[in-house]
């Protein structure tokens, strides 16, 4: 089966280990933010691997920066033409595509998903943390999500709310901010 060689693909495709940090850090939550000194903490590398792959991603327009008094804060370059493609990619390497397709997609009364955990925070992981809005079949819940972990060979965790119970208190009480994966409505391209 082809998904169980993503992970590998994409670690052959992009063979430093710091490139894919960042890409991950970065393209994942298009909110996120960074300088070196707090990714070299985060990623426990040293800052000169760190600075040499912001500054190739930054000179591609990958990645766009400001100063902040002496600090120059990263973030992806959503306007660059290659951002849908990265997070796409990203998306397939987790197994998201999967997920929805095999879980979301045939739960029925589903209003939002959000991704959270450390994939909001940008940070690979073999645990998908999940915020499910909507009136779901529990049971029904369990048995998919049995099956899209076999598929994705990872862990799926989730946390249900009803429309009622997910306000605006309970999302900004959620760190890190969670992403908002996909809606009832329109579907969250993966």
């Amino acid at each position: 089966m082809l998904l169980n060689y993503a992970p590998v693909m994409l670690d052959t495709l992009i063979s430093s280990k710091t490139r894919l940090k960042l890409l991950f850090k970065f393209f994942l939550n298009s909110n996120t933010r960074g300088y070196l000194r707090g990714l070299e903490s985060e990623f426990g590398e040293s800052s000169n691997a760190i600075r040499q792959e912001l500054n190739k991603l930054e000179g591609a327009g990958m990645l766009s920066s400001e100063l902040q008094g002496n600090k120059k804060i990263f973030r992806a370059n959503a306007a660059h033409p290659l951002y849908s493609a990265i997070q796409n990619i990203l998306h397939k390497h987790i197994g998201l595509d999967r997920v929805i397709e095999n879980v979301i997609e045939r739960l029925g009364e589903v209003e939002k998903v959000y991704l959270a955990g450390k994939f909001a925070k940008g940070q690979d992981s073999q645990i998908i943390d999940l915020i499910l809005i909507g009136n779901i079949d529990r049971e029904y819940l369990v048995r998919l999500i049995g099956k899209a972990e076999k598929l994705i060979d990872r862990k799926i965790r989730y946390l249900i709310f009803s429309e009622a119970e997910f306000d605006d208190d309970t999302y900004q009480s959620l760190q890190p901010e969670p992403i908002l994966l996909w809606t009832g409505e329109n579907k969250i391209e993966t």
